[in-house]
């Protein structure tokens, strides 16, 4: 009956658009990292949560570089073609690294594995710590959680405070570049308008990034982000109480209207090791007119050394997958990337 027949048909052209999607996907995981193609592309194959879904594979870059940060310690090198679990390499022989700091025991940390008495819940929630994955479930072998995106050449936790998943967010706060008159200022090149976000100059690697920060032992993505915010871009832990709730009613309008979420997973990040990775959820609160953030004090806090507002464009070299964050951003609101058209997806 052509009922059946063309069900038949749509779920033939269902598999057959997902497999090419895998494939372009591979595609460009595989090209070399400095491969526009790859890196500008990848997005347009890439929607939030594509891979959670379908256990796609990703590739990871910034979690392999030595020495590890803060330390003088060097990863074991991993080849490329190596760095899946699922090529078999016997001789893999990692470094084991946890900084003291970590090892010191502060309630930000588990205790180590093989501590009386630890008994972590894996791929659940584990009390007020949150275990999941937003990449789903991954590999706990010997006792370990596994780094679902490959070999990193260190094992241990290396600064990270948890085992397995050390769940962060990242607000990105962004309004339209203007002038003088108040109008939105394009590129002379391209004709997209410019959009700015708040970046933050990290004291501890000096790159600049999204003012973002670990969630809290059961607290809410949405709370994370806006006090995140207010501690690294508005240093609101220095203000007295009344100027503390004066940004409060300042950032409600900002923070309670409808936002987008950029990206939900797994983070490319230095600090990552084979049983301890970053994951975020990045999220985009946009200011259209200017008028909540044009009246916000920017004040770097604690861990920002500097805080201003950044003109996005892909010669942008932020810290761990921060680019990419900014990238979609600029897709979701038609807004100036980059001059070269074949960039542009």
């Amino acid at each position: 009956p052509m009922p059946l027949l063309a069900g038949a048909l749509s779920r033939a052209v269902a598999v057959l658009s997902f497999s090419v999607l895998l494939s372009a996907r591979g595609a460009a995981q595989r090209r070399p990292a400095h491969s526009n193609l790859s890196a500008n592309c990848w997005s347009c194959l890439h929607p939030v949560n594509m891979f959670n879904s379908y256990n796609v594979k990703f590739h990871h870059r910034k979690a392999l570089t030595s020495p590890y940060p803060g330390s003088h310690i060097e990863r074991s090198q991993v080849p490329e073609d190596k760095v899946g679990w699922l090529t078999e390499w016997k001789d893999y022989n990692p470094v084991e690294y946890t900084a003291n700091s970590v090892l010191a025991g502060p309630s930000w940390a588990d205790p180590q594995i093989n501590e009386e008495g630890f008994s972590p819940k894996f791929n659940e929630r584990d009390g007020e710590v949150e275990r999941k994955s937003l990449n789903g479930l991954y590999v706990v072998e010997n006792g370990r959680p596994r780094n679902p995106a490959g070999r990193t050449g260190l094992t241990g936790r290396g600064l990270l405070g948890r085992w397995g998943p050390n769940h962060a967010a990242d607000p990105v706060v962004t309004r339209w570049k203007r002038d003088r008159s108040g109008n939105k200022v394009a590129h002379p090149v391209t004709g997209k308008n410019i959009l700015q976000f708040v970046a933050i100059k990290r004291r501890d690697c000096g790159e600049w990034a999204i003012p973002g920060g670990m969630v809290d032992p059961g607290e809410k993505i949405t709370a994370t982000l806006k006090r995140e915010f207010e501690e690294e871009a508005l240093n609101s832990l220095q203000k007295s109480p009344e100027e503390k709730a004066k940004l409060e009613k300042q950032l409600h309008k900002l923070f309670s209207q409808e936002h987008f979420v950029v990206y939900r997973g797994y983070v490319d990040d230095p600090r990552n090791t084979d049983n301890a990775w970053m994951e975020t959820e990045a999220v985009n609160y946009h200011d259209e007119t200017g008028e909540t953030m044009d009246n916000l004090p920017l004040e770097a806090g604690d861990d920002a050394g500097v805080v201003k507002w950044v003109d996005i464009n892909e010669k942008l070299e932020l810290y761990a997958s921060h680019s990419y964050f900014i990238k979609l951003v600029t897709e979701k609101w038609g807004a100036h990337w980059s001059e070269d058209p074949g960039s542009e997806c």
